[in-house]
């Protein structure tokens, strides 16, 4: 009998042991890829890389020090219940309306993931479909509320953009779905390009840019510009370029911030490429541990009227939980400062369309989910693999 258990408690510890090894074989891919050649020369040529990492035009702390690190990490557990919704967040499968061929509409999936539709054209904005926000699908900042369409759900796109390698911005699963769904090409700061081409992606779908250099694709001028963050999907920092990006028609001109802390660089990017008729401004994941690199609400609204801005639409919240705040706070506080200065905002539910020319009434649909858990019901408990069906899971298929 004792050996009978023995064996048992080798075998299931044989299993268990090869199921951590089959979840994390694709680590060391999701970390991405190293820029070597003519790549790395040309970053070596940038006026941002000094010593070997690229650096902010403004500098800034982006590490919290240990006593913030313990308060911080404290105030995420005592905090978790408010962190996330009370209930499921509503979203929107089928948004209402269609894309103008002259004009500007924008439909926000969650977190930075947002599809523009200027003068006919599409754009997606840092594609994430994936369950975590994380190297591993098995833990990291879990998604609070399902993507409103599967990737496959998608029309055809004429660019895809990314703003830095950070994951939650930057999803391998996700590149490589749309590698194959996709012939978009992929607008990227400087670096970035070596981790997609070890996801697969051709190097003839991939353009790279340094700030203030600019690109035509399908018609539409994209000019890669300043952000005040920081890079890396290891503990190696900053050896590939953060950004924000103009997206510019004929007539409509976007900002679209990525992920930053407030600076005055934003009044210099109104002035070559504004005014914008919209700005995706992150509002979310803010902490007096790292003012640098993640602006508050408040700083939004003051970058949005630095960049010459008619309509802002915030990113960066309601999807992973990723700092101490309370899940609503972001909107909850850009409302207020947006009334106070006279700030035109949409906030959409994740999949529902904004026409720029046509927003509709400001409703406050966040009210009704401030802080609580979020329904068991509604978050799958197992991790979502690349291309894997997930039965009755509300998350569509990547």
């Amino acid at each position: 009998m004792a050996g009978s258990r023995s064996i048992g408690r080798l075998l299931a510890g044989g299993a268990a042991l090869a199921a951590a090894g089959w979840v994390l074989k694709d680590i060391p891919a999701e970390l991405g890829g190293r820029a070597e050649g003519e790549r790395l020369e040309r970053m070596r040529r940038s006026p941002q890389f000094h010593e070997g990492v690229f650096r902010n035009s403004t500098p800034g702390g982006f590490v919290p020090s240990a006593q913030s690190a313990r308060q911080i990490f404290w105030h995420m557990f005592a905090n978790r219940v408010e962190r996330r919704p009370a209930a499921p967040v509503p979203v929107v499968t089928t948004p209402s309306g269609g894309p103008s061929p002259a004009g500007l509409s924008v439909i926000w999936y969650g977190h930075a993931t947002a599809l523009l539709e200027i003068e006919g054209r599409r754009v997606l904005l840092d594609p994430v479909w994936s369950r975590r926000a994380s190297p591993t699908q098995l833990a990291g900042p879990r998604r609070l509320h399902p993507v409103p369409v599967p990737l496959t759900g998608l029309p055809p796109l004429d660019a895809i953009v990314i703003s830095h390698d950070h994951y939650d911005h930057l999803d391998r699963a996700t590149v490589r779905r749309l590698t194959a769904l996709q012939t978009a090409p992929f607008l990227v700061p400087l670096g970035i390009g070596a981790h997609l081409e070890r996801w697969g992606v051709p190097a003839s779908r991939i353009v790279e840019l340094d700030w203030e250099e600019e690109a035509t694709v399908a018609g539409l001028r994209f000019v890669a510009t300043a952000a005040r963050h920081f890079s890396g999907r290891t503990f190696d920092r900053n050896v590939t370029l953060w950004g924000s990006w103009v997206i510019a028609g004929s007539g409509k001109r976007v900002f679209y911030a990525g992920d930053s802390g407030y600076f005055d660089g934003y009044a210099a990017i109104g002035a070559a490429h504004g005014p914008f008729d919209l700005t995706l401004m992150p509002i979310g994941a803010y902490n007096d541990a790292w003012p640098d690199i993640h602006m508050d609400p408040e700083e939004a609204v003051n970058a949005h009227l630095d960049l010459g801005g008619r309509l802002l639409l915030p990113v960066h919240w309601a999807t992973f939980a990723l700092a101490t705040h309370p899940w609503a706070e972001p909107v909850d506080r850009l409302w207020h400062e947006a009334k106070a200065r006279g700030v035109r905002i949409a906030v959409p539910r994740p999949g529902e369309r904004v026409d720029t020319v046509d927003v509709p009434m400001l409703e406050s649909w966040w009210e009704l989910l401030h802080g609580g858990e979020t329904a068991a019901s509604s978050l799958p408990r197992e991790p979502l693999q690349a291309g894997e069906p997930n039965g009755e899971s509300p998350f569509p298929r990547l």
